[in-house]
């Protein structure tokens, strides 16, 4: 990276943080109670140092075999790594030991996976279930009447730690910014919170992206998932006129 190029990425990241704790205010929330995921996809492991180095404490990985390439070459040094993309059952044993937290567990059958890689290696593996919130045939998740039997099923598994909910709603639409949905996903995790589960402790409600993220903070998002508007477009991204 150019000397410009770190410039531009820190600024990008200022840029974001600053909009980050400006929603957190507006929702009445501490700044600091929102965590802020750097979706590092297709940026090398020099752009993901350069990030940390700029302030980004918390990184998410959408592919098992690039993150244990940058996994290999200590592009997280210094920052919390997590897994946030479409996950096979047989990547699994990739990622133990190696990440905190994978967020994109969208079936039972997953979970399980990971349960059962995670005690091989006596570890207490922290997840969040995914949720199809736009009932996406294209996307992976739990549809929401499947949640609550997930959500029994799971907890009862001692080397798994459920921590809360994720959702990738449909690309947001500049009149809402996916509100609605946003909206519909704080009440389920609401009303997941009043239940009392072993091995659940609804700690974050992972949603919103670089185009809606400020709407996810204001609808209940205490984590957001933010890549073009940290690092860039990326080469394969096409932008609109």
């Amino acid at each position: 990276m150019t000397e410009q190029e770190k410039k531009e990425l820190q600024d990008r990241i200022h840029s974001v943080q600053e909009r980050v704790a400006q929603a957190a205010v507006r929702a009445g929330r501490n700044p600091d109670d929102i965590t802020l995921v750097a979706a590092s996809k297709m940026n090398d492991t020099e752009r993901v140092r350069a990030a940390i180095e700029a302030g980004i404490r918390v990184c998410g990985e959408n592919r098992v075999q690039e993150l244990l390439d940058k996994y290999e070459q200590n592009a997280y040094a210094g920052a919390d790594l997590q897994f946030i993309g479409t996950l096979q059952t047989n990547k699994v044993k990739y990622l133990i030991g190696k990440v905190s937290l994978i967020q994109s567990v969208g079936s039972v059958h997953l979970g399980e996976a990971i349960a059962k890689e995670a005690a091989k290696h006596q570890i207490k593996q922290d997840i969040l279930l995914e949720v199809n919130i736009g009932r996406e045939a294209a996307k992976s998740g739990l549809l929401l009447e499947e949640l609550d039997e997930a959500v029994a099923r799971l907890s009862e598994k001692p080397s798994l730690h459920i921590r809360g909910l994720m959702a990738i709603p449909p690309i947001a639409d500049q009149a809402t910014k996916n509100s609605g949905y946003f909206d519909e996903m704080h009440q389920v995790f609401v009303d997941i919170l009043t239940k009392k589960y072993d091995n659940v402790s609804m700690d974050y409600l992972s949603m919103g992206m670089t185009n809606d993220f400020e709407t996810a903070i204001l609808c209940g998002a205490n984590m957001v998932r933010v890549g073009t508007a940290i690092f860039g477009t990326r080469p394969y991204q096409i932008v609109s006129p």
